[in-house]
């Protein structure tokens, strides 16, 4: 049996043939939207990486933190329409925590490289 490659290594194999061969001969505008590419694959590497675990945490969050129920979208909507009820006050530890580790999980994954992410003292939980 002939193993196929996985998704992230195709999208790791293209994105290194950018980075590597084509962008070094490439210039102005087009030289541009080349690491633009190589950018946008990077961010779909780390989203196959790390966003299923990242969805279930947040999830998890959001059903233990806050007793709901249901997809991701339909408990960030009745987390927001908790918050704007007063149900679960804006300043709340427990949405504050969650709101931040959210956030910090979604930058990761987007931009990695972010001097606020790389400050930030929940990092090491990423």
């Amino acid at each position: 049996m002939m193993d196929q490659p996985s998704v992230l290594e195709l999208v790791a194999a293209v994105r290194e043939f950018i980075e590597k061969h084509a962008m070094p001969q490439l210039q102005g505008h087009t030289a541009f939207h080349a690491r633009v590419a190589a950018n946008a694959l990077a961010i779909v590497g780390r989203e196959l990486e790390r966003g299923a675990q990242a969805s279930l945490d947040e999830a998890t969050r959001l059903s233990s933190q806050f007793a709901l129920e249901g997809s991701i979208e339909e408990m960030n909507r009745a987390l927001c329409r908790s918050i704007r009820s007063g149900d679960i006050a804006i300043d709340d530890p427990r949405l504050a925590e969650h709101l931040c580790q959210t956030t910090l999980v979604k930058v990761a994954i987007d931009q990695p490289n972010y001097s606020g992410l790389q400050n930030s003292p929940l990092k090491n939980q990423l």
